[in-house]
């Protein structure tokens, strides 16, 4: 899993659609994921650090855990099937846990209400990640490809203690 931070909104430039866009701590990917008006208006909401006069859905949950003590561990954005994202809040209360399914954008403003990191399980970012440093990329490819070029078959050996082959 790789913890990824909110980078903001964004509008698609067809749909305008609103799209959250989660970077990874080394800002090299992003994970766009397209969600709903009243989502991205939570979303900003939980980032200006606005407060409501009364609370939102999003809010109310955040009540809700703290007057039953229940701790908001993390979100885990797991999996991607047919174009749908799918996120779990992680929950503990005590020594029990618990797994809650949720929307991602949900998952997201209640997780930026509490201060709860956002976690993406690798395989989501391999399948649905942009680039956001090209030149960093093609950096490490780079690298990889002379750290190839310069590899001999001796160094893929394993050697032992004494320097003998170890064949175990």
């Amino acid at each position: 899993m790789i913890e990824m931070k909110v980078a903001g909104i964004a509008l698609d430039a067809v749909t305008r659609s609103p799209i959250v866009l989660l970077k990874d701590g080394s800002d090299r990917r992003a994970l766009p994921i397209y969600i709903g008006q009243d989502q991205a208006k939570a979303i900003i909401g939980a980032l200006e650090q606005q407060k409501p006069p009364r609370p939102l859905t999003h809010d109310l949950i955040v009540s809700v855990f703290n007057t039953w003590d229940l701790q908001l561990e993390r979100i885990i954005i797991h999996s991607l099937q047919d174009n749908t994202f799918y996120a779990v809040l992680c929950l503990k209360k005590g020594e029990v846990k618990k797994e809650m399914d949720c929307r991602p954008s949900d998952a997201i403003a209640i997780a930026l209400r509490t201060n709860t990191p956002i976690w993406v399980m690798e395989e989501v970012i391999a399948d649905a990640s942009i680039p956001v440093d090209r030149d960093a990329d093609e950096e490490e490819r780079k690298a990889f490809r002379e750290f190839i070029a310069k590899l001999r078959p001796e160094d893929l050996i394993q050697r032992g203690p004494l320097g003998d082959v170890d064949n175990s």
